[in-house]
């Protein structure tokens, strides 16, 4: 998520980070078993763990975990710039089947396809994301 030419969140930023994440993943309706695979943290990471997420620690410092957060961050965006008069068409739009994906519901792509599955939501929502990955 961050390069050479960014400087570093502090850890009240990167825990401010995790809380937003988190609610994020709540509203999508994922349980713990999708947030862990979803983030990619550690299989038998435990559920008090990601209630710490939702408190005050920040998520792993891994590029695996900030690629996916990045992603997490550019859909919601995406999805704020698609539904602008009715942010709760974002949640309702990420449960719901699309034949772009299958007759399969995007929040169901990201958890089954990983970080295939995230590019491929964000792709569809993002032009500009997927214009300059293409």
């Amino acid at each position: 998520m961050l390069d050479n030419k960014e400087t570093a969140m502090n850890q009240d930023e990167r825990a401010a980070l995790a809380r937003a994440v988190m609610t994020i993943l709540d509203n999508w309706g994922l349980n713990a078993a999708q947030q862990v695979t979803l983030l990619n943290l550690p299989d038998k990471t435990p559920t008090r763990m990601l209630r710490r997420y939702r408190d005050d620690t920040p998520l792993p410092d891994t590029r695996e975990v900030n690629e996916r957060v990045e992603h997490i961050i550019g859909i919601v965006d995406a999805l704020r710039t698609t539904y602008p008069h009715n942010p709760s068409m974002g949640q309702v739009w990420m449960k719901q089947k699309n034949k772009r994906f299958s007759r399969r519901a995007p929040v169901h792509v990201m958890v089954e396809d990983g970080l295939d599955g995230l590019v491929a939501v964000r792709s569809h929502l993002d032009c500009a994301y997927d214009w300059f990955n293409s």
